[in-house]
């Protein structure tokens, strides 16, 4: 049976519609599937390590509150950020004041305020990794789809010369095939943009957070200074 004759509404389903279709729009179909795969995936992960972090953060700062020492203040995980902030002072503490006779105080504190920054940007970028991925297929996708819709379109007419017939039994499967490439198309770019935002916007509270954890623990150690001698 040819196939700018098949009209029924199995036919014109959306396997259907992805089995008749042309190599080239198969193509671009498969590849936005693939992407609308890849980004939901990110979406996940991203997220389930966005919520996991959230309470890591939320626990050590209800520790860090409540220790009676901070050298003895339990980390918990390796890649808690608030822990990581909290690493890095204390790390650069110990180098700058540990067995000096004289402490540089403004020094110090610049560095603190150096090295604690430096922490959050980087638990920052390591949580914003993929991301780009899901901003891309957000931006792409669309055309992507559009390029098959128009590639579809293009081999329509093309039979339609070819036939010499324009009654709807003949343009509605190859419109219909173009068409299924655009909302492919669109199925992968929302869920990705949508995604991104919101991951953005969580990734944003959080370093919010740590930017205020780490504010406030500087202004602990800049305490812990004044009682210092130095210059």
């Amino acid at each position: 049976m040819d196939r700018l004759a098949l009209t029924s509404a199995a036919e014109l389903s959306p396997l259907a519609l992805f089995l008749q279709a042309d190599i080239v729009v198969k193509a671009v179909m498969l590849g936005l599937l693939m992407a609308s795969v890849w980004s939901w995936a990110i979406i996940l992960e991203r997220s389930r390590t966005l919520r996991r972090l959230r309470r890591d953060v939320e626990a050590f700062e209800r520790r860090f509150w409540k220790a009676g020492s901070l050298d003895e203040l339990p980390l918990g995980r390796s890649d808690n950020p608030a822990a990581q902030v909290f690493r890095a002072g204390m790390d650069e503490w110990r180098a700058s004041t540990h067995g000096r006779a004289a402490v540089d105080r403004e020094g110090v504190r610049a560095r603190l305020q150096g090295v604690m920054a430096a922490a959050v940007e980087r638990a920052m970028s390591d949580l914003s990794d993929r991301l780009n991925w899901l901003a891309t297929i957000g931006a792409v996708a669309p055309f992507v789809g559009l390029f098959g819709t128009v590639w579809g379109i293009m081999r329509a007419f093309v039979a339609i010369g070819q036939t010499q017939d324009t009654s709807l039994a003949v343009v509605a499967p190859g419109i219909a095939e173009a068409l299924f490439a655009t909302a492919i198309g669109l199925f992968a770019a929302i869920p990705a943009v949508v995604g991104y935002n919101r991951l953005q916007h969580a990734i944003g509270r959080l370093e919010d957070r740590l930017l205020a954890f780490s504010a406030a623990f500087h202004a602990m150690m800049s305490r812990e200074l004044d009682r210092l001698g130095g210059g």
